[in-house]
């Protein structure tokens, strides 16, 4: 398997911290959601971002995609939005100089390198649908013709987690299209500070743009090419294991706080993410923090508390934690561990 060169990790390297340098001219905080946005970005991934109304979501999107120089879409999802209205549709289009119309098809907003999906969980089940098969498949169905995506092609889907009249909440099943959950929790007192001082005077300074998007397809490129030992491979493993309640080897507090755990998928996504991780930090190799630090915004959607456990206060990222503190993280000792020989023998 061939291994990113070093000029490669030097210009992720690189390119991370010149995105991190025009986003801190828009935006203050927010350090770890950046992070995980461009983890994301680079392993080929789509997110969905939770948090209540006026934390920048919406400026962190748009001003992302400027730094990187992609073209970017924003979708307001409302109760009446349809499939149409996102794909786009088939208009007949009249030739002036013979007078015969013929079909074209106009592009939705869909076709963006970045599509910020604003509200989701308010449009119904069937505008949802549309987008995520569009996340997955990179392409949309208009009758019977297929019309690919741009690429590079990011999904930044938010959510407003207080209000939940007149909404129709993602399934699990759905969710699992999302590479990461990020959380945008409040800034702290010196970061709200500085947004009250920045952005009551004089016009921000816009980001220049870093990336091209074909600089960011051959990155992408790299982030494949990093490699991960088996034991961080088995790591990863145990960790995804251990959210499945009921079967070998899972912790009793995991069998008793959770009715199901994460598939296949979170695993994939945790070891791309952690390569991404890995090479923008400046490292040509996956380590063990890799797997530790992407472990809840991959799982956090993807395990179910059950009704007992969520009524007294146990949390997603709460049994993540104690999953994590209960993994050993050296070799020797995860491969003789009575419990994961157990695990890895299912």
């Amino acid at each position: 398997m061939p291994t990113p060169s070093a000029s490669a990790v030097d210009r992720l390297h690189e390119a991370h911290e010149r995105i991190l340098d025009q986003l801190s001219r828009v935006i203050v905080g927010q350090r770890e959601v950046i992070e995980e946005l461009l983890i994301s970005l680079f392993s080929r991934g789509h997110c969905l971002l939770e948090g209540v109304p006026g934390l920048a979501k919406t400026l962190l999107v748009s001003t992302l995609a400027r730094s990187l120089d992609l073209s970017f879409s924003r979708i307001q999802f409302t109760p009446d939005l349809m499939p149409a209205d996102i794909i786009g549709t088939d208009v007949l289009e009249e030739d002036k100089a013979t007078g015969t119309r013929q079909p074209r098809f106009l592009e939705g907003p869909l076709f963006a390198n970045v599509v910020l999906a604003d509200e989701i969980n308010r449009t119904p089940p069937k505008t949802q649908a549309a987008l995520l098969e569009a996340m997955q498949e990179r392409q949309v169905s208009v009758g019977r013709v297929r019309h690919r995506l741009v690429d590079p092609f990011f999904v930044l889907a938010t959510q407003n987690p207080i209000e939940q009249e007149g909404t129709y909440p993602l399934p699990e099943a759905q969710q699992d299209r999302f590479m990461f959950k990020v959380f945008v929790r409040y800034p702290s007192f010196a970061e709200e500070f500085e947004i009250a001082r920045r952005t009551t005077g004089a016009p921000l300074e816009e980001p220049q743009p870093v990336l091209s998007a074909a600089d960011i397809l051959s990155l992408q490129a790299s982030v494949r090419e990093v490699p991960v030992s088996d034991h961080l491979v088995r790591y990863a493993l145990a960790i995804v294991r251990q959210t499945r309640a009921g079967e070998r080897g899972v912790p009793e507090f995991v069998s008793d706080q959770l009715v199901w755990g994460a598939g296949p998928r979170a695993v994939q996504f945790l070891i791309v993410g952690a390569k991404a991780r890995a090479l923008l930090q400046g490292r040509p190799y996956v380590a063990e923090e890799d797997i530790r630090a992407l472990a809840a915004p991959v799982l956090r959607h993807r395990i179910v508390v059950g009704f007992a456990a969520e009524s007294e206060g146990v949390t997603p990222d709460g049994i993540i934690d104690r999953i994590i503190e209960s993994t050993p993280a050296r070799e020797d000792e995860l491969s003789r561990d009575p419990r994961f020989q157990t695990i890895f023998a299912s």
